[in-house]
């Protein structure tokens, strides 16, 4: 067996979310107690409108997947991934279980980055859009044809059959009516709170430049596949200069997976909340087995499928 873990991304949070691990597993309290009051009551009781701001969602969500993995470490034999990823915020969650970043560190870093991502999502009109069911080398083709109309480009690439675009109304617009005159799939208009991994998310990247000239980071531990990329650290390549990319390009999803089950991986363990990941993993191969833990219940199965293998 080897194992990938996959620590999902901003969109996956709920109110309520944790309480049942914090309640029974010293390991995942000792890292949400590094939350501040505000987040920590957020994730526990909400209100959704509060928890679903970006400066609250990133850190309770990479505490949240810390304390999980944490635990994980502590309570579950065999638990010995070969390979990480996450989606979105989902990769600094990755990079600290790697050992890049201490977890106070990851959770200062984030903070920022939420103000900053925030930030560069008020008053923008875009609009964003998941591509259902149509082919990658179509969208492609639409979104460059679209421009002509407004500007629009693709944000995710999360599996087969789903990329999520972003731009102007008129550029989506144009996108979406390509879509049905050719009948490649269907349009799903997004409620999101910004225009996230596009080039409207240029002054968060640049704001990310200058935090990283002070930032200290870490030998991963376990080898880490990156969004805008979809591989492994390449050489020539920094964690740096890719996370500072991230923010404004695409997620290679769908890439980060393929490349992981080609390099051996056929068990895909997705620290929650929800079940998105895997999902995607299914939907990119369905011969791979999948883990969920979401929940406290959740980590007891984890290790039983762990044992079994």
């Amino acid at each position: 067996m080897k194992t990938a873990v996959l620590f999902a991304g901003q969109g996956s949070q709920r109110p309520g979310m944790g309480k049942d691990i914090y309640d029974a597993h010293p390991a995942f309290r000792r890292v949400f107690d590094l939350l501040t009051d505000e987040e920590k009551k957020a994730a526990f009781e909400g209100p959704e409108s509060e928890l679903v701001k970006t400066n609250i969602t990133q850190p309770v969500l990479l505490a949240f997947a810390m304390g999980v993995f944490e635990t994980l470490k502590e309570e579950v034999p065999g638990f010995d991934p070969a390979v990480a990823a996450g989606l979105s915020l989902g990769e600094y969650s990755a990079l600290t279980a790697s050992g890049v970043f201490k977890v106070e560190q990851a959770l200062d870093i984030v903070r920022v980055r939420g103000r900053l991502m925030a930030e560069c999502a008020e008053g923008t009109d875009a609009v964003m859009t998941a591509c259902i069911g149509a082919e990658r080398a179509d969208i492609e083709k639409f979104v460059e044809e679209a421009n002509k109309a407004g500007h629009v480009e693709t944000a995710n690439y999360n599996c087969p059959g789903q990329i999520v675009i972003a731009g102007t109304r008129g550029g989506v617009e144009a996108v979406e009516k390509m879509m049905e005159e050719a009948g490649s799939g269907r349009a799903i208009r997004l409620t999101v709170s910004g225009p996230f991994h596009t080039s409207y998310m240029e002054p968060a990247s640049k704001g990310l430049a200058e935090l990283f000239e002070d930032t200290q980071f870490g030998e991963m531990q376990i080898p880490v596949l990156f969004n805008c990329t979809g591989k492994e650290l390449a050489e020539g390549e920094t964690i740096r200069d890719l996370l500072i990319e991230q923010v404004k390009s695409s997620v290679m999803f769908e890439d980060q997976i393929r490349n992981m089950i080609a390099g051996g991986v056929d068990t895909f363990i997705e620290i929650g909340p929800g079940k998105a990941l895997t999902g995607f993993v299914k939907k990119t191969d369905r011969s791979v087995k999948t883990i969920n833990i979401d929940k406290e219940k959740d980590i007891a199965k984890a290790a039983a499928k762990l044992a079994a293998e």
